[in-house]
């Protein structure tokens, strides 16, 4: 005979333990997926800033060559694909800190109400750490387009 003092608290019930597990697994998941969403965008931007550079290297060397009398359209595109690479990577990062910042606001509020464990937290993105990288690398490039100085040129 089971005793009503002594019954089963709904929160401690394998139903819902089990749950707080999937809850916990659609965590994870969910952080998965904002990192492959901020490795797309970093692979756009790698691709806009190294095709603009190029394009502007090419543009530079026909012009010191003699080859071209005028190299300002084929410069001017590259910086345009540059800037564009930088600013989609700036905007890329900008959205991951808020969504990772909201994503683990929801889990720590869902561990305070003891519906979910947290006993796993999030590591470190190693995807963001890259995309602050480049960031700064097609800062650099930009500059030394712009200015004529740097390690490139």
């Amino acid at each position: 005979m089971i005793d009503q003092n002594t019954a089963i608290s709904p929160l401690d019930s394998p139903s819902t333990e089990l749950a707080s597990r999937r809850t916990g697994m659609a965590f994870q998941r969910t952080r998965l997926a904002a990192e492959r969403t901020l490795m797309s965008v970093i692979r756009t931007s790698l691709s806009l800033i190294s095709f603009g550079f190029t394009i502007h290297q090419v543009f530079e060397r026909l012009k010191e060559n003699e080859v071209i009398e005028h190299a300002a359209s084929g410069r001017n595109f590259g910086i345009t694909l540059v800037v564009l690479g930088v600013l989609m990577l700036l905007i890329g990062i900008v959205y991951h800190l808020w969504f990772m910042y909201a994503l683990r606001r929801q889990r720590s509020s869902m561990t305070g109400d003891e519906l979910l464990h947290g006993e796993s937290p999030f590591p470190p993105s190693m995807t963001l750490i890259t995309a602050i990288l480049l960031l700064v690398l097609g800062v650099v490039a930009f500059a030394s387009m712009m200015l004529q100085i740097g390690p490139y040129n």
